[in-house]
């Protein structure tokens, strides 16, 4: 139950990376959308890159740990730690389509020109790796920004661990910034949370943030332990995206939300395991878009007899492709814990007249 009362917190955090760009996070931790609801938050800056497919919006916050009643009259105990938050783009879609065709090769951080650098090359090498070129460019926008304010934090915060929580293309963005703070730099006090993260490169790039974060023979029993935590929700097609089909991959870590509308509760929240969890999002990732069309054709969009058996008809549903879902942007896409996006007081209109989480627990439970 404190996973779930962590990722539950997070999203309300990623939430408010949508007011910047618009009506504004400013000090000590002020905004239109939730930021009261983390009075032990103070703001160290807030950034925006602009408005093209490469934007990158996003605020550093120190927060010196809280102390928050639980429902049976615990506490969930949430320490210090240096919260870098990426905020989602309002094209996503154009993001994925328009520039997923032009992979690059991926190069590891400290580039040539980086003053990091210790002139022996990368010392993680991504060997056959590719990345989705905008993704990418919105990494290198933000970095010049993001990497001087959070060295700066962490020198004033020593013993803080660093936390990087990202919605949509914020995830991506924060998963290529997690791999240059690990790898690159070093810095072994690194969690990652994400929401609705697309796939951000190809299988040599997934078995490289699996190996960076440990995540290669699928999860941990303990999901406190997770160091990269990559939330999905059933009939959200960005996770799916960018296709197979054009070499992207998912990378492992992933924890799904099985209940379609919201509130989600703790029994629908799934440890998957490895990278493409049938159980999962990957159970979505093989609905065959050529075979539902044929299925539709002939009349058969509903049910579809796989296997004749002796004792009777297998039969299943055949559901339309969660990955060709794009009405979900608008909904299972922004549905994580809150409904996403808007930075209005209480969040979405969707959100309006809804209290905060208020879970029981037990020290012993795994979510």
């Amino acid at each position: 139950m404190p996973f779930f009362a962590s990722l539950e917190r997070l999203a309300r955090l990623v939430d408010i990376t949508y007011c910047v760009g618009t009506t504004g996070v400013s000090p000590p931790f002020s905004c239109a959308s939730r930021c009261k609801d983390f009075p032990s938050l103070k703001l160290e800056r807030t950034w925006n890159t602009g408005v093209l497919l490469s934007d990158s919006c996003g605020y550093i916050a120190v927060d010196h740990g809280e102390d928050r009643k639980a429902s049976n009259g615990g506490k969930l105990n949430f320490g210090p730690a240096i919260i870098v938050a990426f905020r989602g783009t309002y094209s996503i879609t154009n993001t994925i389509i328009d520039l997923s065709t032009i992979p690059q090769e991926y190069v590891p951080y400290p580039a040539p020109d980086d003053g990091d650098r210790d002139g022996h090359g990368p010392k993680h090498k991504c060997t056959n790796c590719t990345v989705h070129m905008g993704f990418m460019s919105s990494w290198r926008s933000a970095r010049e920004v993001v990497l001087p304010a959070l060295k700066a934090a962490r020198e004033s915060h020593p013993g803080y661990p660093i936390h990087l929580v990202g919605h949509s293309l914020g995830g991506a963005v924060a998963a290529l910034a997690a791999l240059e703070l690990r790898l690159s730099l070093g810095w072994a006090d690194i969690t990652v949370t994400t929401f609705g993260e697309p796939r951000v490169g190809n299988k040599g790039l997934a078995n490289y943030l699996d190996a960076a974060f440990s995540l290669k023979n699928g999860t941990t029993e303990d999901a406190e332990k997770l160091l990269y935590r990559r939330v999905t929700h059933v009939n959200d097609p960005v996770p799916l995206l960018p296709l197979t089909e054009w070499g992207f991959r998912s990378h492992a870590g992933e924890v799904y939300i099985s209940k379609s509308d919201l509130q989600p509760a703790p029994e629908d929240l799934r440890l998957c395991s490895g990278d493409n969890d049938p159980e999962c999002m990957g159970g979505a990732e093989s609905e065959d878009w050529m075979t539902w069309a044929w299925g539709a054709l002939r009349g058969q969009e509903k049910e579809v007899e796989l296997d004749v058996e002796a004792q009777g008809r297998t039969i299943v549903t055949r559901k339309f492709p969660a990955r060709f879902k794009l009405w979900q942007l608008f909904f299972a896409h922004r549905d994580y814990f809150w409904r996403l996006g808007l930075c209005l007081p209480g969040g979405d209109p969707a959100d309006w007249g809804r209290g905060r989480y208020n879970v029981s627990w037990n020290a012993h439970d795994d979510l």
